[in-house]
């Protein structure tokens, strides 16, 4: 009995295996349409899987839209030239960056009323939660900065010196690392989670500019958008460029999906999205280049559904979505 188990258990890891590499080839198609309305002011989108929602920045407040009905339910308001959205599921927050006022938001995400706001660098733009220390991270981009806070009580832990002006930014708590696109100085800066300070600044040749940034927590592997139309694959715990892939003009964000191995980018000038599969951890293919929409630029995945979402400037502002489900 103990060896037919194993049998089966191995024939099924086969199968398994085999289902993942056929996903990962399977071309990404367009789905639907979400509309949203009012002017293209946007920046970062954020998906909260547990809850089937979709948060993106527009102007002076963040749309909420239910993924399963398609439509804008709600709204975190009075969140002036809002960048980026964070959450911490357990304490029943998130959080925005807001670039006009230097600030960012605590919000209740039952009600999407503001609790407090925190004052922080100059023009924080993206903001992430990291869950090991239980801290918030805004990255000031005027300010040169990033600023920690409590997430609760939006009490400021600390204020730390990034000696250029960061982008977006990735967190890997077992390791206890921040690592963030230094853009005007085309390196990451690494930061130590415990300490706040900053412990390396790695060169991203012959990546130049990073903006976008995503992680393969499992292989320890950042992906870096840069604006001369590369992919950056970076090992995470070295700091070492494995590879790069060609990608599109005008990249303002990526992501990776761990079920899939897939690497994105959204190249808003262009109008097109390149997806790359990470063949091994020193192996980086583009699989397919997704025809958007010029200006679509900005990206989130669902890492549950796969499907990508990216906001469109014309001829109505809206949110397009694509997936791998033949429909």
């Amino acid at each position: 009995m103990k060896t037919n188990s194993n049998l089966t258990a191995l024939t099924l890891c086969v199968m398994l295996n085999g289902m993942a590499a056929l996903a990962a080839d399977v071309p990404y198609h367009f789905i639907k349409e979400i509309p949203v309305g009012g002017s293209a002011q946007w920046d970062y989108l954020k998906v909260d899987s547990e809850a089937h929602r979709l948060y993106l920045s527009h102007g002076t407040k963040v749309e909420v839209i239910d993924l399963d009905k398609g439509t804008v339910i709600g709204a975190i308001e009075n969140t002036p030239g809002v960048h980026g959205i964070a959450f911490a599921p357990k304490l029943g927050r998130a959080f925005t960056s807001n670039g006009q006022e230097n600030k960012a938001s605590i919000v209740d995400s039952k009600t999407l009323k503001t609790v407090t706001k925190v004052t922080t660098g100059a023009n924080p733009d993206s903001i992430l939660y990291e869950p090991v220390q239980n801290e918030v991270y805004t990255f000031n981009g005027k300010g040169k900065s990033a600023t920690v806070f409590e997430p609760e009580s939006g009490k400021v832990i600390a204020t730390i010196d990034l000696g250029g002006k960061p982008e977006s930014a990735a967190c890997d708590g077992s390791a206890g690392r921040i690592y963030v696109n230094i853009e005007d100085k085309s390196e990451v800066v690494v930061i130590d989670c415990k300490t706040h300070a900053v412990v390396n600044h790695w060169p991203i040749a012959p990546g130049e500019t990073a903006s976008g940034m995503a992680i393969d927590l499992e292989h320890h592997r950042l992906f870096l958008g840069c604006d001369n139309k590369k992919m950056v694959m970076l090992d995470s715990t070295t700091g070492k460029v494995v590879t790069t892939v060609p990608i599109g003009a005008g990249v303002d964000a990526n992501a990776f999906d761990p079920g899939t191995q897939l690497a994105f980018s959204s190249n808003g000038e262009d109008g097109n999205t390149t997806i790359a599969r990470e063949v091994a951890p020193n192996k980086l293919t583009v699989v397919q280049t997704l025809k958007t929409v010029e200006g679509a630029r900005t990206m989130a995945l669902d890492p549950q559904t796969h499907n990508i979402y990216l906001p469109a400037p014309t001829p109505a502002f809206r949110v397009l979505v694509y997936g791998m489900d033949k429909q």
